[in-house]
């Protein structure tokens, strides 16, 4: 198997919920736990809200120049979010795909291309939207450090209660888990309320772009998706 082989199963396993490796070692699970305490290691730490600017355009301007986010990401690496904030719908995904670094945005490539039609499908454009990324650098390997997920989780929440949409998409597992706080299996099919700094969002959640694109045969759940989504919205 080739290096994007590889890959593109390990994003398949990584959409599908596998989120640690195999041990080798055996291991008997009806032994009695030693004496011994060991110290969990240290969890990335999300800034404290009253610290987090309240303003949208102070909050891009903070996601830009802080010297460092949850998804270890460092000043000049990330993407920032694009789009209309007014737009009434936000879609966030997990992180910027591998060759969006260099094109300067999101889903540059052919999952991109992908996601334009389905935004086309539901009257949409990238202009139409406010667009976003859990992750707004692509972490090393290409998976969120499971440590780091709850502070992401957080900065996501006060980005959405900033940019107040009407409808909110999330694409993938790793959003799901973070925003809705259920397993993308769960999650789909259904209008969530998110609750995010006193107040409410209505969400749905479904597939990343590069799932559908490596399981073709999804794309009608996504449609479902999709139509749930802007059922009852004003376009």
């Amino acid at each position: 198997m080739d290096a994007q082989g590889a890959a593109s199963v390990l994003d398949w396993w990584r959409e599908a919920g596998v989120d640690v490796a195999i041990v080798e070692e055996p291991r008997n699970w009806l032994a009695e736990p030693r004496g011994q305490s060991v110290a969990a290691p240290a969890s990335p730490e999300a800034p404290a809200a009253t610290a987090l600017p309240l303003t949208l355009a102070g909050f891009r301007s903070w996601l830009e120049t802080v010297d460092a986010l949850p998804d270890g990401s460092a000043i000049g690496r990330r993407i920032l979010p694009a789009g209309d904030a007014a737009s009434g719908l936000m879609v966030m995904i997990d992180m910027p795909e591998p060759a969006d670094s260099a094109g300067g945005s999101l889903l540059s490539d052919e999952t991109g291309r992908l996601f334009d039609k389905m935004m086309g499908a539901i009257g949409r454009d990238r202009a139409s939207i406010y667009f976003t990324s859990l992750c707004l650098a692509r972490p090393a390997g290409g998976r969120i450090d499971p440590t780091a997920l709850d502070a992401l989780a957080a900065l996501a929440k006060h980005h959405i209660a900033l940019a107040a949409p009407k409808r909110l998409l999330l694409m993938g597992q790793a959003v799901s888990r973070a925003v809705i706080g259920a397993e993308l299996a769960q999650a789909r099919g259904k209008l969530h309320h998110v609750n995010h700094d006193g107040g409410k969002v209505e969400a749905i959640a479904s597939f990343a772009p590069r799932f559908l694109i490596q399981n073709p045969a999804r794309k009608g759940d996504s449609w479902r998706d999709l139509r749930l989504l802007i059922g009852g919205m004003d376009l």
